[in-house]
């Protein structure tokens, strides 16, 4: 049977999803986890990595087993007691034929999440990036629909990527604004087909510049047409990074 689960992490103490030579990573963690609830070992996929220090609501990974005594919504449960706390899978179901949590994914959304401090609030800073001041929420949302659409992303893609192509199609960036304690809260939601190495950092500091008047739509444009990295704003952190949701048809 080929078992799905649904993930959720806190991303920060480990070294991204896929696992690692010298480093703790979620894949790693959860096919221990299989290993010793039930004494095989398998190859967990995912639907795609998550960097270091990013976290996750609703990651997808599937694997296979050929004794199916776990029900597959029952499978949480059973692993969950030999996870880290900072790991947990939420949901439990078993693939139709043919399902794979990478291939078949359909589009992604990815949040990234600030706020505006004069100071770092330590209640927020564990998944938040503090900024100084932000731009009205008006000039963030006019500024996103500059993302929309299918481009290459090429400059937006962390140098070392062997990906065959850098054209993604971004269906929909939203911006929230909600007003907490210690001040603005800001959410920047990303819905895309696929996202390269670093992308959704790289779209959140270029969207400040475009809000702040840093930068321009033409220089964005000149951006996607030339692939130079130097025409953007800064990569921000990983920790202000979560992935929300991965759709697949149904």
């Amino acid at each position: 049977m080929r078992y799905v689960l649904k993930i959720a992490y806190d991303g920060t103490t480990f070294a991204g999803w896929q696992r690692q030579k010298n480093a703790l990573s979620v894949q790693e963690c959860l096919e221990k986890a299989i290993q010793t609830a039930l004494g095989v070992d398998v190859r967990v996929t995912g639907s795609g990595r998550t960097d270091a220090g990013v976290h996750a609501a609703g990651q997808v990974c599937h694997f296979d087993l050929e004794n199916d005594s776990v029900p597959p919504e029952k499978m949480p449960d059973c692993l969950n007691r030999f996870l880290p706390p900072e790991i947990r899978a939420i949901e439990g179901w078993a693939a139709a034929d043919g399902f794979d949590s990478n291939r078949s994914a359909k589009r992604k959304t990815y949040c990234y999440s600030l706020y505006v401090s004069e100071r770092e609030m330590p209640l927020k800073e564990r998944y938040a990036v503090r900024i100084d001041n932000a731009p009205t929420l008006e000039k963030l949302q006019a500024a996103a629909q500059l993302f929309e659409g299918e481009h290459d992303f090429k400059a937006f893609c962390a140098s070392g990527s062997s990906v065959k192509t850098t054209v993604r199609t971004v269906y929909e960036v939203r911006v929230e604004e909600l007003q907490s304690f210690g001040g603005r809260d800001l959410k920047i939601y990303v819905t895309g087909n696929g996202f390269l190495y670093n992308m959704v950092r790289t779209m959140t500091g270029e969207l400040l510049d475009l809000a702040n008047g840093k930068r321009t739509a033409e220089s964005l444009q000149q951006a996607y047409q030339t692939g130079e990295r130097n025409l953007l704003g800064k990569t921000m952190p990983a920790k202000g990074l979560t992935l929300m949701q991965v759709e697949y048809e149904i």
